[in-house]
């Protein structure tokens, strides 16, 4: 007795459910990378038309050995410690109540050493302002004026 098979096995392969898993993959990455948000923080700075210059009457000088000096308008610049920095600011904007202070650094400066004169100035209250441009050559300091 010879028994048959019911079923004859197929010479051919269906790509059906092969291109249905590639494009629920497909869909799967799309959806998911629209998720990946750029890591950059938006952020709107203000504008202006106008510029002004504020000329802040007390200046603050840190050269290249760290030292401090500091001047009220055009006076030449003095030798400070930290202690005897508050003392003239404090002097300073009892003068000018609504003055500025700015500050110039060395370039070879630590950020440390900024922001601890930064701080002494946020400590009493200080308006104080970090100048990023170089002062004028007849205000900073030289070490044969000390």
């Amino acid at each position: 007795m010879a028994f048959k098979r019911q079923h004859e096995m197929m010479a051919g392969f269906s790509m059906a459910s092969m291109t249905d898993v590639i494009f629920l993959l497909l869909i799967f990455f799309m959806v998911t990378s629209t998720f990946v948000f750029p890591t950059a923080i938006d952020v709107n700075l203000p504008q202006s038309s106008q510029q002004t210059a504020i000329k802040p009457g007390t200046t603050v000088f840190i050269d290249a050995q760290q030292n401090l000096f500091a001047s009220y308008g055009s006076e030449e610049p003095q030798p400070m410690d930290p202690a005897s920095l508050v003392t003239f600011l404090r002097l300073t904007t009892q003068q000018d109540p609504e003055g500025y202070i700015a500050l110039y650094a060395d370039e070879s400066v630590p950020y440390g050493r900024i922001v601890e004169i930064l701080n002494i100035g946020a400590e009493n209250n200080f308006k104080m302002v970090l100048a990023t441009k170089p002062a004028p050559p007849s205000a900073v300091p030289t070490d044969n004026k000390k």
